[in-house]
């Protein structure tokens, strides 16, 4: 039986792969600050993801290794992130800084661990949504840059410690037409000098609708070949 964890589920890319999911017959336990509309199928917790302490005290309980007894595969999708704060770093909240590694870094890679450690007979499969900004630094994106190449390094490393039974991959899911795209697009020019690459993308009609991503990131995560590659690119025919 094949089952799967989604962080960020409650909206965007996340809310479309839970259901995406679901629509195959897997089982879902969402993991956000906020509630989805219940569908069949699915298990919701409250969990904020920049809270550290928080999130510490929820994954010592035992709702998560509850919801993956039982599975012989079992899915984990790291999808909650954030893109603040934006701006060079005289500009920058510490907290807000603060919160985003906890946020894109932290919380993924301590879920990771709980999710292996609480199904060890199962295959188990990560899937980080990273970004291209991991791989190619943008003015303005210094800490989404960083947070998201670390995922990347993560995924490398998880791939050298050589458990068959442990897949990761990082993986850049393209442009998608996203709240995370809106608040880019009405991030100051002053702060992002790049926004108009943005802003043409969504006019010109070319970001990706969170259900066609959704549809394709579970075609790979199902695939005989995820984990071949640690570090890919969704746009690359993955």
């Amino acid at each position: 039986m094949i089952k799967a964890v989604v962080t960020g589920h409650s909206r965007g890319l996340g809310a479309a792969v839970a259901a995406e999911l679901m629509a195959r017959g897997i089982p879902v336990l969402g993991l956000a600050r906020g509630h989805a509309e219940v569908a069949e199928g699915m298990e919701q917790a409250t969990v904020d993801f920049g809270d550290a302490a928080a999130l510490g005290a929820w994954l010592q309980g035992h709702t998560l290794a509850g919801f993956l007894a039982g599975a012989d595969t079992v899915l984990l999708v790291n999808n909650a992130g954030v893109v603040s704060p934006v701006g060079p770093l005289a500009e920058q909240e510490p907290a807000a800084a603060l919160r985003a590694a906890i946020v894109n870094v932290g919380a993924p890679l301590a879920l990771s661990a709980a999710v292996v450690q609480a199904a060890p007979q199962a295959e188990r499969r990560i899937l980080h949504i990273s970004s291209g900004a991991g791989r190619s630094a943008y003015p303005g994106w210094s800490v989404y840059c960083a947070t998201k190449a670390a995922l990347d390094q993560h995924a490398r490393a998880v791939a050298l410690d050589g458990d068959p039974r442990v897949r990761c991959v990082s993986m850049a899911p393209g442009v998608i037409d996203t709240d995370m795209q809106a608040e880019i697009r009405a991030t100051p020019d002053a702060r992002f000098p790049l926004k108009q690459r943005f802003v043409d993308m969504k006019e010109g009609g070319v970001l990706v609708s969170p259900a066609e991503c959704a549809a394709r990131l579970v075609d790979c995560l199902l695939s005989k070949r995820f984990g071949q590659e640690p570090v890919d690119d969704l746009r690359n025919g993955s």
